[in-house]
């Protein structure tokens, strides 16, 4: 199976150049670090101890944030990697400035750019967050003995009822996994019935805050236009999703006339798409990016840059989660809902359906079927005790994950 796995991926190679330069073109590549992806490193690598963390995207690399932070103090550990697959990712990192973290594009899952990946890095501890599961890149793991940790670890059933389709392949990749941290129930019942020999629920990582919550808008006469308008936020929106909140926009202005949206698209590539989109209807557009000075007669502000995100949930008393008016899964609301914001969302949620469950248990989220819902459910001032809740929870899985990564680091240390 490894050997079909492995033509398959040779066979995708050949048209990758073609797909690369369409990407850059799309502005979803970098022009200069695509070599990455083919195992050509663009850093160098410090002499001593390094720990490696891969995660898709986004949302897997701010989910390790508060890690990384710690693991920056530490003088144990000389360099820490990350690897991410997307553009937006590796921007989002930059912001951050840390001084012994080091990111690169993760190498396409063949077995020459896996193993000269590893001879180049020699990790001594790879850290797989979520759902990335790359079966060359274990299999190498595995044969130079390097422990290999699923971090926040999620299946879902329908990720889970694919696996079962090459079952005897999907086992045998699993029990390369050295221990699986699952987010959830669901996830530590699907890891066991797919090999996975060591399991240890700890929680969802998603719910530890990143400490740097002090994002504040520096334009001071943007922050005093929004102060002067009643705003809420459309986050991590796809398409169709942006209309879907121009109509809810529309209805609730006639209440409000004072009203601004604030659209955060899932992918900011798209803000000249949505900007037409909106003009259509007859609203009112403006881009974060063109420092406008003043917000008199805009309906619909668009955030068409990377990594601020934050700073809009911190100013918005109500957030509704892109994803799930479509069928795409959802997204996950625990950075809003820990800002104190209440959280609306579409019926399909299944990717993170046990956070808006207990975020519903809590009467910090509410499902919505119809703009009209939507409109009727946006609220204007912000729940403090529902972000300290949020907070509290994160603060236990955070500690208790950094506990068990140090166990795991001092003891795979020792033997190195």
């Amino acid at each position: 199976m490894f050997l079909i796995y492995q033509i398959i991926i040779s066979l995708l190679i050949i048209i990758s150049p073609f797909v690369i330069i369409f990407r850059i073109f799309k502005k979803k590549e970098d022009k200069k670090r695509f070599i990455e992806k083919f195992s050509i490193s663009t850093v160098k690598r410090r002499k001593g101890k390094i720990i490696w963390f891969h995660g898709a995207s986004v949302g897997e690399v701010l989910s390790i944030i508060p890690i990384i932070k710690y693991y920056e103090k530490k003088k144990s550990i000389d360099q820490i990697l990350i690897t991410s697959s997307t553009l937006s990712s590796s921007y989002v990192l930059k912001k951050f400035n840390f001084k012994k973290t080091v990111h690169q594009f993760y190498p396409i899952d063949h077995f020459l750019f896996t193993k000269n990946f590893l001879n180049y890095w020699k990790p001594s501890l790879a850290i797989f967050i979520e759902s990335e599961i790359w079966p060359y890149m274990f299999k190498n793991l595995q044969k130079k003995k390097i422990p290999l940790i699923l971090l926040n670890a999620r299946i879902t059933n329908k990720t889970f009822n694919r696996w079962l389709k090459i079952k005897f392949f999907s086992k045998l990749i699993f029990k390369m996994v050295t221990i699986a941290y699952p987010q959830n129930i669901e996830t530590k019942y699907f890891l066991k019935k797919i090999n996975t020999k060591k399991i240890n629920l700890i929680g969802n990582l998603k719910f530890a805050a990143n400490p740097e919550e002090n994002f504040i808008i520096k334009n001071k006469k943007l922050q005093s236009e929004f102060n002067r308008n009643k705003i809420w936020v459309a986050s991590s929106t796809h398409k169709n999703e942006e209309i879907f909140c121009a109509y809810a926009h529309k209805e609730l202005k006639k209440k409000i006339k004072n009203l601004i949206t604030i659209i955060i698209p899932r992918h900011v590539h798209r803000a000249n798409e949505i900007a037409l989109e909106m003009k259509k209807i007859d609203l009112k557009v403006a881009y974060h990016s063109s420092k406008i000075k003043t917000l008199k007669n805009i309906d619909i502000y668009i955030v068409d840059t990377f990594g601020e995100t934050k700073l809009f949930h911190k100013i918005s008393s109500t957030v509704f989660l892109g994803g799930s008016i479509i069928n795409r899964g959802g997204q996950n609301p625990l950075e809003a809902a820990r800002l104190g914001s209440k959280i609306l969302h579409g019926p399909n949620t299944d990717n993170f359906k046990d956070v808006y469950k207990h975020l519903e248990l809590l009467n910090i989220a509410k499902k919505i079927n119809t703009p009209l819902q939507l409109a009727s459910s946006i609220v204007f001032k912000k729940n403090k005790n529902s972000g300290k809740k949020i907070k509290q929870i994160g603060k236990k899985i955070l500690k208790k994950t950094i506990n068990e990564l140090n166990y795991l680091i001092n003891n795979e240390f020792k033997k190195t």
